[in-house]
């Protein structure tokens, strides 16, 4: 059994614990800030921003000075016990990172370009390490001083769930003794001007699964899990993941690759459906994913398991969704919270979408395992499970 020795997330719900756990059991309906800075021509949206929270300093590791190499700093600082226990106990080579990412430090690029553009000079503090996808998990290795293996996952929205199913991995195999997991995404403008290139982005705060959603509202987080063998009360149950490769951009109607992961994670973790008691769906709000997701999940579950997105209070978070989400499971199961909403405060729930069991009302699970979705761009599809035992 692989457990999950401690996490810390940050993201718009908050940047501590006790942040966190104070939104998710509150009944505020506005959780995302609108903007006109970062889509090209000035057209507001809405986004999940980190706020209020003071990162760290990381200037002396000038290759890696980026703003989500900070996020990961500052879950470093708040997990700092903990880690402290793992690097003192097991030898460097013996601990791995295993981090996500969809942007890595894209957006200390796009300033770089628009500083150059202006004063055609080259800045002396910006590296092209800040751009490659590898660079959180070298960071995090160089900050930790660990030298077990060292890689980030990059496929999209599923990135940082795939990087708790290869964590888990490297540790039953042997490889590692304990992998720190998780990843970040901060917000920057080639990805948003992306997806509003394709129609995707809402001007209004995003309703997931509700009738009229018309798209979906970046956001920025990161998160970290410590995994390892030594007995928690949470652990990793179950992985499942697919790869459907049906388009680049859009899910494949019948849900087919989704329900592969999901079943793939409920045999993993030798559970049925009726032993899950609540599913964080990836829930994005755009028409397709909407729609292919609540079929998917009705194929498997019904609409027997309650089940709820809560993009609508972070936003989607890109590679660090898969991290985000697997942490708020963790705070819900440890701290015994009611069950996230799917929030009708806009808009009503689509009546024409399969039912899976969307709840509207505040309850507690009765069931003490959970599961997360992520499903990418790509059909690159990830469910994990997470236990309190």
């Amino acid at each position: 059994m692989i457990y999950i020795n401690c996490y810390a997330s940050i993201s718009a719900l908050g940047n501590t614990k006790d942040t966190i756990i104070k939104s998710l059991s509150s009944e505020k309906k506005a959780y995302l800030t609108a903007r006109s800075d970062m889509i090209n021509g000035g057209k507001t949206a809405y986004y999940g921003c980190v706020e209020n929270c003071e990162l760290p300093d990381i200037s002396e590791y000038k290759e890696h000075n980026t703003r989500n190499n900070r996020f990961l700093a500052y879950l470093c600082e708040e997990l700092k016990e903990q880690i402290k226990y793992f690097t003192d106990k097991y030898a460097p080579d013996r601990i791995g990172v295993v981090m996500g990412t969809s942007t890595s430090g894209l957006s200390e690029s796009e300033e770089e370009i628009k500083r150059f553009k202006e004063s055609n000079v080259r800045s002396d503090d910006y590296f092209y390490s800040f751009q490659e996808f590898g660079d959180p998990a070298m960071f995090l290795s160089e900050y930790l001083k660990i030298s077990g293996p060292s890689y980030t996952i990059s496929t999209a929205c599923s990135s940082s769930s795939r990087a708790l199913v290869s964590a888990r991995r490297l540790i039953e195999s042997g490889l590692c003794d304990v992998v720190i997991a998780g990843g970040a995404d901060t917000l920057c403008t080639v990805p948003i001007n992306g997806f509003n290139s394709m129609g995707l982005i809402s001007s209004n705060p995003c309703t997931p699964f509700c009738e009229g959603r018309d798209g979906i509202s970046i956001g920025e987080a990161g998160g970290l899990m410590v995994l390892s063998k030594e007995k928690s009360n949470l652990t990793l149950r179950g992985i499942g993941e697919s790869s459907d490769a049906y388009h680049v951009s859009s899910p494949d109607p019948t849900g087919e690759g989704a329900v592969s992961a999901m079943k793939m994670a409920l045999e993993d973790a030798k559970l049925t459906p009726s032993d899950i008691g609540y599913i964080n769906l990836h829930g994005t709000a755009t028409k397709l994913n909407d729609a292919m997701e609540a079929k998917a999940v009705a194929s498997v579950f019904g609409d027997k398991v309650p089940c709820s997105s809560t993009k609508y209070m972070t936003g989607h978070t890109l590679g660090a969704a898969g991290i985000l989400e697997s942490c708020i499971l963790c705070y819900i199961l440890e701290n015994n919270l009611t069950l996230p909403i799917q929030s009708t405060s806009i808009r009503n729930l689509d009546k024409e979408l399969d039912d899976c069991g969307l709840i509207t009302q505040r309850i507690k699970a009765n069931k003490p395992y959970m599961m997360s979705n992520s499903f990418a761009f790509g059909g690159n599809n990830a469910s994990v499970i997470i236990g309190l035992e």
